[in-house]
């Protein structure tokens, strides 16, 4: 063996020996299905890069002064409201005060809701909730999936629909027609009615897609404009953007890239008997299991069956829920049904604890069907009726979403 051998296996040996060392120093990664964040699989080289570039701007771009943040905001980055791609908790809760209402009670859909922005850079001072304004709070939601809630086809969220209870099984299920921005591109096969659209993000399902998601979250959230939403939120005036097209773009697109959550032990005979029973008490004729998307140019998505637990629509969820609020076509009482997938995974990112329901108000699973009325009420009933080890059960299926 000559010299030149002899040193590569001594480099050699030294790698082994301090990767050896990192294995006992550092504690495994965790498995992706105790993750939330992360892309979906069989995106392309150059989809990758962009899912990238979009991960950095979302979680790694903080905003100051310099940067354009304010002068009045609620956050300072995507990231710290949305910490692991997962639910926000009371610290990050927005709050939405109605503007101005029609002769129905609901918002005029010209003005819209207005949100408030609780905090401000020095020299500047945040702004207050108005006396007497309906308004509600919103605690972020996690992000993953989105791509493939995006996708789900008008026609689909139709056929779901039953906004007069035809059936009479107590179960209505609206879809929130609503006013879109210019900026937006309609989807496929989109359904218009009285120039309104269907949409389907946010806690009410007022917004259209993740294009009006995310650069109002930039605008509403941060202070921060771009050309698709160049209205300074403290002056009132269109000013230069402070955020380019590029940088939007590939947050919309990690956002729907994101993976989707991954159940946790399906198999174990607890979370399948929690199914069967969540599916007995009727839990599931609003947090529809099976969902499929349509066709996307992005092909990872295309033509998809997957799992949210949702169906998407407007239910009214009773008094102990209606703040008065609205935004769209929703009643005060109507909230979108909320994906149930990554709901055990909840307490990650809300600092070891659960904050469920819109606005972060139940501390705990059970707390949160309880707090059901309305067309909820039912089900909740069957759920006070069930014995210990069903419910215990049922909060094991739920824990493994």
């Amino acid at each position: 063996m000559n010299k030149k051998h002899l040193l590569l296996l001594c480099a050699i040996f030294s790698l082994i020996v301090v990767m050896a060392s990192c294995e006992k120093i550092f504690p495994p990664a965790p498995a992706d299905d105790r993750l939330l964040d992360g892309p979906v699989a069989d995106l392309t080289g150059g989809q990758n890069r962009q899912f990238l570039n979009g991960d950095i701007a979302f979680n790694d771009e903080v905003f100051t002064t310099e940067t354009g943040l304010g002068p009045v905001f609620v956050a300072t980055s995507c990231g710290s409201c949305h910490a692991g791609d997962g639910k926000g908790h009371p610290f990050s809760t927005l709050i939405r005060f109605t503007a101005a209402k029609d002769s129905t009670g609901n918002t005029v859909l010209d003005q819209g809701p207005t949100q408030l922005q609780n905090r401000a850079i020095p020299g500047f001072l945040p702004e207050q909730l108005p006396r007497n304004v309906p308004f509600s709070k919103f605690t972020p939601p996690a992000n993953t999936g989105l791509g493939f809630i995006d996708l789900v086809p008008d026609a689909d969220l139709l056929a779901m629909a039953d906004p007069d209870d035809l059936n009479g099984d107590g179960i209505s299920g609206a879809v929130n027609w609503n006013k879109i921005p210019p900026y937006v591109t309609i989807r496929k096969n989109t359904v218009v009615k009285n120039g309104l659209y269907i949409c389907r993000f946010g806690k009410k399902g007022s917004v259209y897609d993740l294009l009006q998601q995310t650069a109002t979250a930039y605008n509403q959230d941060m202070g921060i404009t771009s050309s698709f939403e160049p209205v300074d939120t403290y002056s009132g005036l269109e000013i230069d953007p402070e955020v380019s097209d590029k940088t939007v773009n590939d947050v919309v697109f990690y956002l729907k890239t994101l993976k989707a959550p991954i159940q946790r032990m399906p198999g174990d005979p607890e979370v399948v008997k929690g199914k069967a029973v969540f599916i007995r008490i009727g839990c599931e004729s609003c947090h529809k299991q099976t969902l499929t998307t349509g066709t996307s140019t992005i092909a990872a998505l295309s033509n998809r069956q997957f799992y949210p637990y949702t169906d998407l629509l407007l239910h009214d969820m009773g008094n102990a829920l209606d703040d008065g609020f609205t935004e769209g076509s929703a009643k005060t009482s109507e909230w979108k049904t909320p994906a149930l997938w990554g709901l055990g995974l909840s307490k990650n990112s809300q600092g070891g604890r659960y904050f469920l329901l819109h606005d972060g108000r139940a501390r705990s699973i059970e707390e949160a069907i309880l707090f059901h009325g309305g067309e909820g009420l039912k089900s909740k009933t069957s759920f006070q009726g069930l014995g210990a080890e069903e419910k215990s059960s049922l909060i094991h299926f739920l824990e493994s979403l």
